[in-house]
């Protein structure tokens, strides 16, 4: 099975040989809870997203990565902030990419659909507020979440 390996200011991490624009996306649905993802490719539980295709916007991206992955329909109402730490980088084993860490982070609304499981998500789920510390995931996604949380009035630029 292919893998997806965070690495942290180690000195065993891999040498980046990539960069690519990405995107999460924090959606919340009424009662305030939070749609997370149980990624398919290290179990880890994170906010929905993914790569920004050629010719594609930051907030299409964001909309089309979150329906892929979830099953919802989000609309784009804000931001978290930018996360380009070059110590954080992310091995993928299916074809020995090392990419440096380069991600927006927006945050959006539920409007339609209901959590489905998708190839990247083993499962999806609406995570009260209280509950996401709790769950297992990467450092560099409890920080963008923990950015979120916390309701700054200035994104994050990192």
């Amino acid at each position: 099975m292919f893998r997806r390996i965070d690495f942290y200011d180690d000195p065993d991490a891999p040498t980046p040989n990539s960069l690519v624009p990405s995107v999460n996306v924090v959606v919340t649905n009424a009662n305030g809870d939070l749609l997370m993802i149980r990624r398919s490719d290290n179990d880890n539980w994170a906010v929905p997203g993914g790569a920004i295709d050629l010719g594609e916007s930051i907030p299409a991206a964001a909309v089309r990565e979150t329906l892929e992955e979830t099953g919802i329909t989000c609309e784009i109402t804000g931001l978290v902030g930018t996360y380009s730490d070059p110590r954080h980088v992310v091995l993928y084993t299916s074809n020995g990419e090392a990419r440096q860490e380069f991600s927006i982070v927006l945050i959006g609304r539920a409007v339609a659909g209901s959590p489905t499981p998708s190839d990247e998500s083993r499962e999806v789920r609406w995570v009260p507020r209280g509950e996401v510390a709790g769950l297992q995931m990467d450092r560099s996604m409890r920080m963008r979440i923990a950015h979120y949380l916390a309701g700054r009035a200035e994104p994050y630029i990192g």
